[in-house]
């Protein structure tokens, strides 16, 4: 528990601006017009990773059945293995998640860093406004990413 309110303090002053930063993209690159006036999940993972795969479901799902009411998700994939750096087999393994949506490659940790990111799987929460509401570190917590989703879709 102690550890996850120190992630959250540390994640707590940063924006959607360092994602929107990056360079390499796998599909579509994340904009701030695109994100603009919507709750964003950024889910921080690596396609190799048990854990990460036990989220996807929920993403998916969410993505499929809150997209037009607001919701965008954005993945950083900071790699735990040599294989996880090379982008066909990361392209190839996207796909096979049905992983759709934009993904920053974040190879050198910068922005597992500047996130302050300490495990795989995180999610951000971020409301319409832009700013960071929640972390949640781990799998086996759909309920809860559930919840915070539909929480921050109905303010306004």
């Amino acid at each position: 528990m102690f550890k996850l309110f120190v992630l959250v303090l540390l994640a707590s002053t940063t924006t959607l601006q360092p994602i929107l930063a990056a360079k390499d993209w796998i599909g579509s690159r994340a904009s701030a017009a695109e994100l603009a006036g919507k709750v964003v999940i950024v889910d921080v993972f690596t396609v190799d990773c048990y854990n990460c795969r036990n989220v996807i479901p929920t993403l998916r799902s969410l993505y499929a059945g809150d997209r037009t009411k607001g919701l965008a998700i954005v993945g950083i994939h900071t790699p735990e293995t040599p294989a996880e750096k090379e982008r066909p087999y990361v392209t190839q393994s996207l796909h096979q998640q049905g992983i759709v949506w934009p993904v920053a490659v974040d190879n050198g940790f910068s922005l597992w860093d500047t996130y302050g990111i300490n495990a795989w799987p995180t999610q951000l929460f971020f409301d319409r406004s832009g700013r960071l509401r929640k972390v949640i570190v781990g799998d086996s917590q759909d309920d809860e990413v559930r919840a915070t989703v539909q929480s921050l879709l109905q303010e306004r």
